[in-house]
């Protein structure tokens, strides 16, 4: 008997992102599947990436046009994102 891989579905939540940081930063924007594009609020796009993990979280991933970084976790309802200075931004998929 021959078994066939089956292709399994990306479960990334896709709509749009809204993120907020401690000094009423704010970071925005679509994702379809496991790819988003946000803009923040100095007009920078970040563009990035949702990996799904085996134990029910989501690891994401974001880069802007000069290099820095932003990576974060989602355990069900919430995300929390933090960057290579420290700041954290907590936001949802709505």
């Amino acid at each position: 008997m021959i078994f066939r891989r089956r292709r399994q579905r990306s479960t990334v939540p896709s709509g749009f992102y809204r993120f907020e940081g401690g000094q009423r930063q704010t970071v925005y924007g679509f994702g379809e599947g496991d790819y988003i594009r946000l803009r923040d609020e100095f007009g920078n796009v970040w563009t990035g990436h949702a990996e799904k993990q085996g134990d029910n979280t989501t690891r994401f991933s974001f880069r802007d046009s000069e290099g820095n970084i932003i990576n974060g976790i989602s355990e069900g309802g919430g995300i929390l994102l933090r960057d290579e200075h420290g700041n954290t931004w907590r936001g949802f998929v709505d």
